[in-house]
C-alpha cells in the first residue's frame, strides 16, 4: 500500500466534498454579489446536483473500460478548471453553466474513488481503507460551512472557488504520480446507452427535488419521462455483460440490499441536516449562529464512528452492523421529535451523538459489503452506484422535507420526522436481510 496513492485519493475526496456545502452555504453571499435573486440562485446548487448525479454511472463505466485512474485524473483537471471559471464568472448564467461543468469534473471523481481505494489497499486491509474514506468525506462534508464562514469574512465569494485550485493540483500531482493502474474492461462504449442513464437519474433527481414546488402533474411527468428513459435503458442493455446502469450487479442479493440500505440511511441523513436547522429556529428558539454549534455533535461524532465499525467490520458481518446502527437512528430520531421545545443543549447533543453512532455503525461496513460482492472487474459499476445512493437518498431526505413542510405547515417538521424513523427502519431491514442463508451468495 502506497500512502501517497492514499493520499492523492483523499485529496481528491476531500476538495470534492468540501466543495459541496461550500456554495450551498454561501448563496446568499453569491447571490448578492452577482445581483441575482436568491430564488433564482439556487439553480447554482441544482445544476451542479443534476450534473453529478446524471454523469456518475457513465463516468463509473469509463473507469471500468479506461482505467479508473485516467477518470479521476481527468475528473480533478475538469474540477480545477471548472473552480477558475466559477471564481471569474461575472453573471448568474456564466457561473450556473461554470458550476454544471464542475460537477461533471466532480462526477469523476466521486464515481471512481471507491475503486480506486479497492485497487490500493490489499484485501485484508480494505475494510480500514473504506473506513478513512468515509471518514474523510464526513469531516470534509462536516467542514465546508466553517471554510465558507472563514473566506467571505476574510475576502469575496470568487475565493470560495479559488482556494480549491490549488489543493485540486496537488491532488493531480500526487495521483498522476502514484496512482496504480487499475483492471480494465475493455468493451466498446454505448454513448446511447450513456445519455438514456443520465436522462434517467436527472428526471428522477428533477421529480424529487422539485416535487414540493412543481405541480403534481408536472413533477408526474418529469418522473415518468425518467421512468421511459431507465426501461429504454434496460431493455438496450439486456443481456451485456457489464451495463453502465449495472442491472448485472443488482442480480447479486447482497449487493441489492446494500444500496436498498445505503438509499434508506442517506435519506435519513438528509432529511435530519435539513430538518434540525428548522427544528432548532422556529420551534425551539435558538439563533442561527447557535445552530452550527448545537448540531456539531452529530458530524464530530460521525468523524470517529469510521475507524470504530472499519475495525468491526472484520468480526462482525456489515449485515448485523447496519441492523444495529439504523435501529440506533431511528430511536434517535424518535428521542429527537419527542424533545420538549425547552431542551437543553445537552439534551439535544446527546440525541445526535446517538444518531450518528447509529449512522456510523452502517456507513463502512455497508461501504464494504457493497464493493467487495461485486466481481473486480466490475468495481466501477459498484463504486457508481455506491455514489449514486448517497446523493439519491440526500436528495430524497431533502425532498421529503420540503413536501411535510409544504403539505402540512403546522405539523412538517413532525411530519418529517417520523418519515425519517420509517426509512431508517426500512434499512434496518434490508440491512439485517443479507445475513438470510437464500441470500448471502
Amino acid at each position: 500500500m502506497n500512502p501517497l496513492a492514499v493520499l492523492a485519493a483523499m485529496l481528491g475526496v476531500t476538495v470534492v466534498t468540501v466543495d459541496m456545502t461550500l456554495t450551498s452555504t454561501a448563496i446568499p453571499a453569491i447571490a448578492s454579489g452577482i445581483g441575482a435573486p436568491p430564488a433564482t440562485a439556487i439553480w447554482i446548487i441544482n445544476a451542479y446536483y443534476l450534473i453529478v448525479i446524471a454523469a456518475l454511472l457513465p463516468l463509473a463505466a469509463l473507469g471500468e473500460i479506461y482505467g479508473h485512474r485516467k477518470v479521476f485524473l481527468t475528473g480533478l483537471m475538469v474540477f480545477a478548471i471548472g473552480s477558475l471559471a466559477c471564481g471569474f464568472s461575472t453573471t448568474l448564467m456564466s457561473l450556473i453553466f461554470s458550476r454544471a461543468f464542475l460537477g461533471l469534473g466532480a462526477a469523476a471523481v466521486a464515481a471512481t474513488v471507491p475503486a480506486l481505494v479497492k485497487a490500493i489497499y490489499p484485501a485484508n486491509k480494505l475494510a480500514s481503507g473504506l473506513g478513512l474514506y468515509a471518514m474523510i468525506a464526513s469531516l470534509a462534508l462536516t467542514l465546508g460551512p466553517t471554510i465558507s464562514s472563514i473566506v467571505l469574512s476574510i475576502t469575496n465569494w470568487p475565493w470560495l472557488y479559488f482556494q480549491t485550485v490549488p489543493i485540486a493540483s496537488l491532488a493531480l500531482l500526487l495521483a498522476a504520480k502514484h496512482l496504480p493502474h487499475t483492471q480494465r474492461h475493455v468493451r466498446p462504449f454505448d454513448g446511447i446507452s450513456a445519455l438514456l442513464c443520465a436522462a434517467m437519474l436527472a428526471s428522477v433527481l428533477f421529480a424529487i427535488a422539485g416535487a414540493a414546488h412543481l405541480t403534481w402533474p408536472a413533477a408526474t411527468l418529469v418522473l415518468a419521462g425518467g421512468l421511459v428513459c431507465g426501461y429504454w435503458l434496460i431493455q438496450r442493455e439486456a443481456g451485456q455483460n457489464a451495463p453502465i446502469f449495472s442491472v448485472d450487479l443488482f442480480a447479486i442479493p447482497v449487493f441489492s440490499l446494500s444500496a436498498i440500505t445505503s438509499i434508506c440511511a442517506f435519506s435519513v441523513q438528509g432529511l435530519a441536516f435539513v430538518m434540525l436547522p428548522f427544528l432548532l429556529t422556529t420551534q425551539m428558539g435558538f439563533s442561527p449562529a447557535e445552530v452550527g454549534w448545537l448540531i456539531s455533535p452529530w458530524p464530530i461524532a460521525l468523524i470517529l464512528m469510521p475507524l470504530l465499525s472499519a475495525h468491526l467490520v472484520q468480526h462482525i458481518a456489515p449485515g448485523k452492523l447496519g441492523f444495529l446502527g439504523l435501529l440506533l437512528l431511528a430511536l434517535g430520531l424518535w428521542l429527537i421529535g419527542s424533545m420538549p421545545n425547552t431542551a437543553s443543549a445537552m439534551d439535544i447533543g446527546w440525541r445526535l451523538v446517538l444518531c450518528a453512532i447509529g449512522f456510523g455503525f452502517f456507513q463502512s461496513p455497508n461501504m464494504f459489503a457493497l464493493m467487495t460482492s461485486a466481481p473486480s472487474h466490475r468495481s466501477g459499476g459498484a463504486s457508481g452506484i455506491l455514489a449514486t445512493s448517497r446523493l439519491l437518498g440526500q436528495s430524497i431526505g431533502a425532498a421529503l422535507v420540503a413536501f411535510c413542510l409544504t403539505t402540512w405547515p403546522q405539523r412538517g417538521l413532525q411530519a418529517s420526522i417520523w418519515f425519517g424513523c420509517g426509512l431508517a427502519l426500512i434499512g434496518a431491514l434490508s440491512s439485517v436481510a443479507r445475513l438470510m442463508p437464500a441470500l448471502r451468495r
